[in-house]
């Protein structure tokens, strides 16, 4: 069985992006890792280049910034790195920048791409999420959270990325998909409360042409003193009690930013969010869930 990894990259540096992290979770799994380096305006080549493994294969690419509705740059970077995958490969591991792997789940994805590897019916393993916010002893569990997504696929080329590249689709349908029980961990809102904020001011053109609200939105983020602020952008967290990966141990000793949240504070958008959290809490079913997969 040979596996090949795959992401796009773009600005590492600049947006402070665990990239270096995300790479090293995933190498021990996969024979070849291709890294998708667009135009940065920072170092990421260097730093992807620093990384110094014979897996990794960097390909280059200019973004077409005139994509700006619903994220569409990002499918297209990500197709780019799928289609410099070996044809040789049977899976595909896909994760973003801010994306990890736990080294306890290794041998739980080892076994699931064994076990799936000759049923055809399957195009590709689910994963859960575990999104930190803020800080890397925080995560969000309530419904503004995707619970899983798709982060392996099979070796075809009719698999395309799904809109803002969260997933994927086959022939522009939902793909088939088993639980690789095991989990994404999602770093992409813990970061400097400044970085947050210049993220978010250059990356709210990638979803809309609307010049307006574009900087209506930066001057909004300007006018924090203090950059994002993530208390205030809550509405539900708990505290994260087990163990990050191992790549991700050194960054999160070097965390030098002061983040605190009381997590019996909730403040839902409405009732029937409050509502709905309540019922998953209780329950373990997410009612209403949007499900960008069929689960066989």
């Amino acid at each position: 069985m040979k596996v090949s990894g795959f992401t796009f990259v773009r600005n590492a540096v600049k947006y402070d992006y665990p990239i270096v992290e995300s790479i090293r979770s995933l190498l021990p799994l996969v024979d070849e890792y291709i890294v998708c380096a667009g135009n940065s305006e920072d170092a990421t080549l260097e730093l992807i280049e620093s990384i110094n493994s014979s897996k990794i294969k960097i390909i280059h690419s200019v973004w077409d910034d005139s994509l700006r509705e619903g994220g569409k740059v990002l499918a297209v970077e990500t197709d780019k790195a799928k289609a410099a995958v070996s044809p040789e490969s049977d899976w595909l591991f896909y994760l973003q920048g801010d994306e990890c792997i736990h080294e306890k789940d290794y041998d739980a994805i080892i076994n699931a791409m064994h076990t799936y590897r000759h049923d055809k019916r399957v195009d590709g393993l689910l994963f859960k999420y575990v999104h930190f916010y803020g800080s890397y002893k925080y995560i969000g569990d309530s419904r503004r959270w995707y619970n899983n997504e798709i982060r392996v696929i099979r070796n075809l080329p009719e698999i395309k990325s799904w809109k803002d590249a969260q997933g994927f689709r086959k022939n522009e349908q939902k793909l088939r998909v088993k639980r690789a029980n095991a989990s994404i961990y999602h770093y992409g809102w813990v970061k400097k409360p400044q970085l947050q904020t210049a993220k978010q001011m250059d990356f709210g053109k990638l979803w809309t042409s609307d010049d307006e609200a574009i900087e209506k939105h930066k001057q909004y983020l300007q006018s924090l003193k203090d950059g994002f602020m993530y208390a205030q952008e809550a509405d539900s967290l708990k505290l994260f009690k087990e163990t990050h990966p191992q790549s991700m141990l050194q960054r999160i000793k070097n965390e030098d930013w002061e983040f605190e949240f009381d997590v019996t504070q909730k403040k839902f958008r409405d009732t029937k969010n409050k509502i709905l959290y309540y019922i998953e809490k209780s329950t373990g079913f997410r009612l209403f869930e949007y499900k960008n997969y069929k689960l066989i």
